[in-house]
């Protein structure tokens, strides 16, 4: 309930936000293009808070926090007096309509750039994307991609984290293969090229790259222990730094999971460890202790074991300077911009499943875990969602933003203005194509969070 609670209330701040900016975007052009902005609403339905400008803009928020508009002066549908008309929408140039309608998705992209100069200049914690195991006959075993490899970049998508591999690979979900630069552990630069022909992505159950058979690397843990921690029930017992696990029980035991898993599953009781000491085997009874997680009681034994050691700056801030900061943020808002036009464009051509369409729900979930995970991972989901929502404006249906610019370039080239039978026609359609996408993406929400 709690979750719940947190999701909703970090989607109804997430978009909120990219609302506000997206009609402050129609809002402003129109103001200095001369237009009488009549409202100003962030939410839809009835007003739970507004206020007069003293240019006579009513500001408000609706009850509805699932879009907003702006509301101009129209003699299509406001009754305009002669003194009035020249600051009407519809009484302007195709130029400046153009303008006022086009700032709203502008502005998505503007404040994507502003999140991302933000988030780079506190500094996002990271890893660098170095593979891990690579899984038996899988895509990346193909392209003899090997351990302990740093991924530099996915094509043309340079690669200094996980989440820019996901990006572009993502890039690549329906072409026929992808161009992988490697650095190798010896500190040799190759490239490899995997065969995607064959490449199946549920993207519920995995990530892009683990589906490529591309795990993330994770420091190899043996069963020698490193530290045995003091007052703890291993020391009680008799374990030393050193000693190597070979048997708990009757059970041979090769590696630190099974250990663990075995020492979880004890609490309380007695269990027998044959370990290697100084080269002599022996039996040491220790009784394991008890400690409160999730799940319940759990045993606790207070030991460290052997790991394998990290790469050089493995964990590493990926932070810029002020001027250094802003272009890496447009830098990254354009590689966004370009990743989502392809997504639209493979959904139409069937190389990516409308299941991968998300919801209210989805995105609740998304904004709730991003803040819960850090304000510069709810940076990184903001800016993805303005460009997305930006993208999408730009469709060419009638009823989005994309829609009346694709009216008024007709209207440029023609001389003159699609009659408003065809408009109405168009608007029609477009709102049929809308509602149904959307009842798709709900439906989608509506099946992962129920099964």
């Amino acid at each position: 309930m709690i979750d719940a609670i947190w999701y909703f209330f970090s989607f109804v701040v997430t978009l909120g936000i990219l609302v506000a900016f997206h009609e402050f975007g129609h809002f402003w052009v129109a103001r200095r293009c001369g237009v009488k902005v009549l409202t100003f609403s962030v939410g839809f339905g009835r007003a739970i808070w507004k206020r007069e400008g003293k240019e006579g803009t009513v500001y408000q928020l609706g009850i509805i926090p699932l879009g907003g508009y702006v509301r101009m002066l129209d003699e299509r549908i406001d009754d305009v007096s002669e003194e009035e008309r020249d600051v009407s929408f519809n009484a302007q140039s195709v130029y400046k309509r153009f303008a006022i309608v086009a700032a709203g998705p502008i502005a998505n992209f503007v404040l994507a750039v502003a999140v991302l100069w933000l988030m780079f200049g506190i500094g996002v914690p990271t890893v660098k994307p170095v593979i891990g195991d690579v899984k038996a006959d899988s895509v990346a075993a193909e392209a003899q991609l090997e351990r302990g490899s740093e991924i530099l970049s996915v094509d043309n998508v340079e690669a200094y984290d996980w989440q820019q591999v996901q990006l572009g690979l993502m890039s690549a979900i329906g072409d026929d293969e992808t161009v992988l630069t490697l650095r190798t552990p010896d500190g040799d630069e190759v490239k490899r090229t995997l065969n995607l022909s064959g490449w199946q992505f549920d993207p519920e159950t995995e990530s892009t790259f683990g589906s490529l058979g591309i795990e993330v690397y994770q420091p190899a843990v043996y069963t020698e222990l490193s530290q045995v921690e003091s007052g703890s029930p291993a020391e009680a017992g008799g374990l030393k730094e050193g000693d190597t696990i070979t048997r708990i029980g009757d059970e041979s035991v090769e590696s630190w999971t099974e250990i663990r898993k075995i020492i979880a599953e004890s609490a309380g009781q007695d269990v027998l460890f044959t370990v290697q000491r100084n080269q002599v085997e022996q039996q040491i009874s220790v009784q394991i202790g008890e400690r409160e997680s999730q799940n319940g009681v759990i045993g606790y034994l207070g030991v460290v074991p052997v790991t394998e050691p990290l790469p050089d700056d493995y964990v590493f801030t990926h932070q810029y300077g002020f001027f250094s900061g802003l272009a890496k943020g447009a830098e990254k808002t354009w590689e966004l911009m370009v990743v989502s036009v392809k997504m639209i464009g493979k959904l139409l051509t069937g190389d990516v499943s409308v299941k991968n369409l998300a919801g209210p729900l989805s995105i609740a979930e998304g904004a709730g875990v991003s803040a819960s995970n850090g304000f510069v991972y709810f940076l990184s989901f903001l800016a993805l969602l303005s460009v997305n929502l930006g993208i999408i404006n730009l469709l060419p249906l009638p009823v989005l933003d994309g829609g009346h610019l694709m009216f008024y370039s007709i209207e440029w080239v023609r001389g003159k203005p699609v009659s408003e039978r065809v408009q109405d026609v168009c608007y029609r359609i477009g709102g049929v194509l809308v509602f149904a996408l959307m009842a798709l993406a709900i439906s989608n929400d509506i099946a992962r969070f129920a099964f």
